[in-house]
């Protein structure tokens, strides 16, 4: 059967590692300041998205995961453990 949640019930099983690593990030990066990271490599979300991605409440795509990778300073699979 096809499961589009993770074992806990969320939507993507990466967002509580790009809380983690945004939080990491020299200057206290905001998840509005993160919006703006985000939008200059060119993916358009909002702070509200990102507030749902990290609580788990929405789906993160392969493409997304790619460029907060990036912005974040880290591998795929940092946001994928």
């Amino acid at each position: 059967m096809y499961k589009n949640r993770a074992e806990n019930g969320l939507f993507n099983i990466s967002g509580a590692n790009i809380r983690k690593y945004r939080q990491a990030l020299p200057g206290k990066v905001s998840q509005r300041m993160l919006a703006d990271m985000l939008q200059v490599e060119g993916l358009d979300l909002d702070k509200n998205a990102i507030q749902k991605i990290e609580t788990g409440l929405r789906f993160i795509t392969d493409i997304e995961i790619k460029i907060f990778a990036k912005v974040l300073h880290v591998s795929y699979a940092d946001l994928l453990d």
